[in-house]
């Protein structure tokens, strides 16, 4: 009986070390064509032969791998096709890179996939017919790169597909009909047919409706040195799993759900456990806050496999609408995937908890590198400053034209947008956005958001719309020039405009737009300078009809259309500004009037 224990032990660890085996060399494949760094990804390390036991940014059932999630982690390699040997991997995410290359027909092997997350790379050539041998696949992006040729029929026999997302491509031909039955699609930015589905202008949403059990081996009893023997061997043989198996972690946790987990079920999210943040953040100590807020704290954390997060706690859920605010935010940033705007790592929540994790952002935010410098600490250069003016535009314009339904960030401001470690800008705070119904042009609530940053049709009449957002993104520019707050009561005291914006318009009339430059900066264009001034008082017009797009502002940021758009409000400006003096006028002698009618009545017969 001994004999057969020791057979059938030998045979698990065999099994054990054979699925690491090819699951760890395909990956280390993946890796090697991702051309990434020892940096990114150190410890998908050859040695440790089983990935699920310490490699990062995988997830497993039991020793199969189940899910690879690799977004903005800066690769610019190719997908390499050995991946598809993992026929167990239900979520591919690589979102946000720099891939180039194809996409592997091999990847039509993958049939477990549930999810396939490719967008926002360099991908060029078809996509693969073989993409329809995935009938378990949900969800399926592939937006924002430069895939040419039709799309497949082989798309329209997917099962399960309830997303799907080709925008922004080269892509060509008919669209297969029968993907307009998908929940939720956008073929928009392509030169696609839509053939007898042009009510969708081929870029709309659908309104369709559309731990296992463990045979336990026990050892008889038997002659004792026979036993001994037995024993030594499985002893031997446990080491030497143990030692293969180096990211075993001793410490399990887990957590009493609470109610709204049954509203969040977001399949690429990761639902922490409550201890695992509290050892994170090192009990939520106050030396680890990062930030503050209306919605409470942001803690600095480490998790247990050496990952620096951001966990940002609510303290207000218990109020009306807490709880859908967190609830918002985790719908916003799980839809809105792009490489300036912030990803939601995973979640917490419990009985008195509602928590938000994140990736640590170590440049903190923008409004931070511009006012709360520590000593020693650089600047942000001029440079910097212009790629996050960009990034920014980039990131908004995504969720204003490229998300569907579209999404208003509703607090676009300079401490809202994160530096990541590149100094790239990543908008962050979801937690007043709003989902917008394509068929509407705005959407009436109660006005939120920020003092000085607010547009004035959302601040009077309460409606919001992607407009709102363009007067936001302009006054966080005028921060990015001055370094100032976009409301200063130290000026009112010098007989100057207390909004940032009536001082730069002042300036501007003026021409000494070279004296707002933040006096931190010593080495940048003046011409520049103008130029996202410009943008700016473009971007901050008093009606919201009269302001760019945000896909109008990334152009002219890059040296497109701005001349002629300055010029025409320059020539309005001058209008305005007459017609302001001329009711000053008015209203002066107005009032003149009734000073001389009073003087003659005082001075006649009483």
């Amino acid at each position: 009986m001994a004999k057969l224990y020791l057979t059938a032990l030998v045979l698990v660890c065999f099994h054990y070390f054979a699925v690491s085996d090819f699951q760890g060399d395909a990956l280390y494949a993946f890796k090697k064509a991702l051309n990434a760094t020892s940096s990114q990804l150190g410890d998908w390390n050859l040695n440790h032969v089983n990935p699920c036991s310490s490699w990062s940014n995988i997830m497993c059932n039991g020793n199969n791998v189940t899910a690879i999630t690799l977004p903005t982690m800066g690769f610019t390699g190719t997908l390499s096709p050995e991946i598809a040997v993992i026929k167990s991997l239900s979520t591919l995410n690589l979102e946000g890179n720099y891939i180039t290359g194809g996409i592997p027909a091999e990847f039509g092997n993958l049939t477990n996939l549930v999810t396939l997350d490719l967008g926002n790379n360099s991908l060029i050539d078809q996509i693969p017919s073989s993409l329809g041998n995935l009938k378990n696949l949900r969800f399926l992006t592939l937006s924002q790169n430069h895939l040419t040729g039709s799309i497949p029929e082989t798309l329209s026999t997917l099962p399960s597909l309830i997303n799907l997302f080709l925008d922004s491509n080269n892509l060509s031909g008919q669209i297969p009909e029968q993907l307009f039955q998908v929940s939720k699609f956008n073929f928009s930015g392509n030169k696609l047919d839509c053939g007898n589905n042009s009510r969708w202008s081929c870029d709309s949403d659908s309104t369709n409706s559309g731990a296992s059990n463990k045979s336990k081996v026990g050892l008889l009893a038997g002659p004792i040195s026979g036993l001994m023997v037995t024993l030594l061997l499985v002893g031997l043989l446990l080491l030497l799993c143990k030692h293969r198996y180096k990211g075993y972690k001793g410490e399990v946790f887990e957590d009493v759900p609470g109610e709204i987990d049954r509203k969040i079920a977001f399949g690429q999210l990761k639902r922490f456990a409550w201890r695992e943040l509290q050892l994170a953040t090192e009990n939520f100590s106050e030396e680890n806050v990062i930030g503050q807020g209306g919605f409470g704290k942001v803690y600095k954390g480490v998790l247990a496999d050496g990952t620096k997060v951001a966990v940002k706690q609510s303290t207000n859920y218990e109020r009306l609408g807490g709880d859908a605010s967190f609830l918002r935010e985790v719908e916003m940033i799980s839809v809105a995937v792009h490489r300036n705007l912030l990803r939601l790592i995973g979640f917490c929540t419990t009985q008195t908890e509602r928590l938000l994790v994140y990736p640590y952002m170590q440049n903190l935010s923008v409004a931070n590198r511009l006012r709360e410098l520590k000593p020693g600490e650089p600047i942000l250069d001029w440079p910097t400053r212009k790629r996050v003016a960009l990034g920014t535009a980039r990131g908004l314009g995504y969720l204003h034209e490229h998300c569907n339904p579209k999404i208003i960030h509703r607090d676009v401001k300079a401490a809202n947008v994160l530096l990541d470690e590149d100094f790239e800008a990543v908008v962050g705070d979801f937690g007043l956005a709003k989902l917008v119904d394509v068929k509407k042009t705005s959407v009436t609530t109660q006005v939120r958001g920020t003092a000085g940053h607010i547009a004035p049709e959302y601040l009077s009449t309460g409606k919001s719309s992607e407009k709102t957002d363009v007067f936001g993104y302009g006054i966080m520019l005028l921060e990015l020039i001055t370094g100032q707050r976009a409301i200063d009561f130290s000026r009112f005291d010098e007989d100057d405009d207390v909004l940032l914006l009536d001082h730069v318009k002042k300036l501007e009339r003026e021409k000494r737009l070279n004296i707002i430059v933040d006096e931190n900066l010593t080495n940048y264009d003046i011409r520049e300078v103008e130029t996202l001034a410009q943008v700016a008082l473009l971007c901050t017009q008093q009606s919201s009809a009269s302001r760019p797009t945000m896909s109008q502002v990334i152009r002219m940021l890059e040296g497109e259309g701005l001349g002629e758009r300055w010029e025409e409000w320059q020539h309005l400006e001058v209008i305005r500004r007459q017609d302001y003096e001329r009711m000053q006028r008015r209203f002066e002698l107005g009032n003149d009037s009734i000073y001389k009618q009073e003087a003659i009545e005082l001075s006649g017969g009483r």
